[in-house]
């Protein structure tokens, strides 16, 4: 059996309202563009050597009714006025031999900054510990730079793609946000 290494991989999201959940969920993904999928949820890891792409590059490489694998985070609602958000951070070292990490992240009452960042510091610290370094953020992180230095030739960058919706009266509110991968 061969193995399925991703080559490439995009950031996308997307919110949904109904009155049923799962009709929510589905305008979530209809809205991040990968509802005609079969979806499957893996874990964290970003591949050496895969490319982060657009989503719109992305999706040219993708049929309808495809096995798609993705890391996801979703968060839904049926509360009025509950601020949700959903997002997946993502850390890369800067050697493209090794391996990254993505992290899921979902809250309520988060502004986007403020879980975005928290996804992209648990991806860095997901990362940093499988690699044997003692993560504390005020300690390795390098704001001119933008990056986690991790030692003198270890340095990791992040980003995060992050959803956020408000809970409305009488519907189920769903933010999602996920890599997607692809072969």
């Amino acid at each position: 059996m061969s193995s399925i290494i991703p080559t490439k991989a995009f950031l996308t999201k997307g919110k949904g309202q109904h009155k049923e959940k799962l009709a929510s969920f589905e305008q979530a993904l209809r809205a991040a563009g990968i509802a005609p999928f079969n979806l499957v949820k893996i874990s964290s890891i970003f591949p050496p050597h895969c490319k982060l792409t657009t989503k719109e590059e992305g999706l040219k490489h993708l049929k309808p009714g495809q096995i798609v694998f993705l890391v996801m985070s979703e968060c839904a609602t049926n509360e009025a006025h509950r601020m949700i958000s959903a997002s997946v951070g993502l850390a890369l070292q800067n050697d493209p031999n090794h391996y990254g990490y993505l992290s899921e992240h979902h809250a309520f009452g988060q502004a986007e900054k403020e879980a975005g960042q928290y996804a992209e510091d648990l991806a860095a610290y997901m990362l940093a510990t499988t690699l044997g370094v003692d993560f504390d953020t005020s300690q390795i992180w390098n704001k001119e730079k933008s990056l986690y230095k991790l030692s003198d030739k270890l340095t990791v960058k992040t980003r995060n793609i992050t959803q956020i919706a408000e809970g409305k009266k009488g519907l189920w509110t769903t933010a999602f946000a996920a890599a997607i991968f692809i072969p």
